[in-house]
């Protein structure tokens, strides 16, 4: 079993955090209990690298202290506590896997790099947080998938496995980036207040998932060209989307 769901966006998270401790702690105790009563092989949990806090040098490894600093990222960090217990009090084969910042088509239009693409194709502004700095490790959705893979299949149970990139990149160089792929220039780039408790800087030691022989496949230039053009043409898909209030 591999456990996904979850609610994920930190902005939804500051407005009202109630649907973030239910969904991603009470519905990870639903998961992982039910996963125990059937006597399920392997589970997969799968967290996220926010659980970590800010980091001003250096990455974060698995034995790090957690700080989590937004009501999604604490929520998380319960979830990761919550599937770990099973493990330590029934014996549940249970193990988790903390991603950094996941890209890729089929993407909810909310997350940061298809709402900048939709955006520039809409002919809007990109809205860029603060000074434009923070660092965040871009991880393309194949190889994220790719690293959930092999932690399911070789993995220790009751350990955990840092997944990311290493490509820690300011905000304001992505966006440089996606500027570059659609023919577009500054006057698309729109500087708004910063987010409440933003995190400066995440970025993650994939020693641990190394050594099982995982390594990412795409490049950040090539996965995000790869990503704009299925933006690009696929707008049926995420049109409605982005029309919801």
């Amino acid at each position: 079993m591999v456990h996904f769901a979850a609610e994920s966006h930190v902005d939804r998270s500051i407005a009202s955090g109630e649907d973030f401790i239910l969904t991603n702690c009470f519905g990870t105790n639903v998961v992982v209990d039910t996963a125990r009563r059937l006597g399920m092989q392997r589970v997969l949990h799968i967290g996220t690298d926010e659980v970590y806090g800010s980091v001003e040098v250096g990455s974060s490894k698995e034995t790090d202290p957690l700080e989590p600093r937004s009501p999604y990222s604490a929520s998380k960090a319960g979830s990761d506590l919550i599937a770990l217990s099973y493990h330590s009090t029934h014996g549940t084969p249970v193990l988790v896997t903390r991603c950094t910042n996941n890209f890729g088509p089929w993407q909810y239009p909310e997350k940061a790099i298809p709402l900048f693409t939709t955006n520039l194709l809409d002919g809007k502004k990109i809205p860029l947080y603060g000074d434009g700095l923070n660092e965040r490790d871009w991880l393309f959705v194949d190889d994220h998938c790719s690293g959930v893979h092999l932690v399911l299949e070789q993995g220790v149970v009751g350990e955990i496995y840092n997944i990311g990139a290493g490509n820690e990149t300011p905000n304001r160089v992505l966006v440089d980036k996606l500027l570059a792929l659609h023919g577009k220039d500054e006057s698309s780039v729109q500087y708004v207040q910063d987010r409440k408790g933003h995190d400066r800087r995440y970025s993650v030691d994939i020693t641990k998932i190394t050594k099982l022989g995982w390594k990412r496949q795409r490049s950040l230039d090539e996965a995000l060209d790869e990503t704009v053009r299925w933006y690009r043409d696929n707008r049926w898909w995420w049109e409605p989307l982005k029309a919801k209030p």
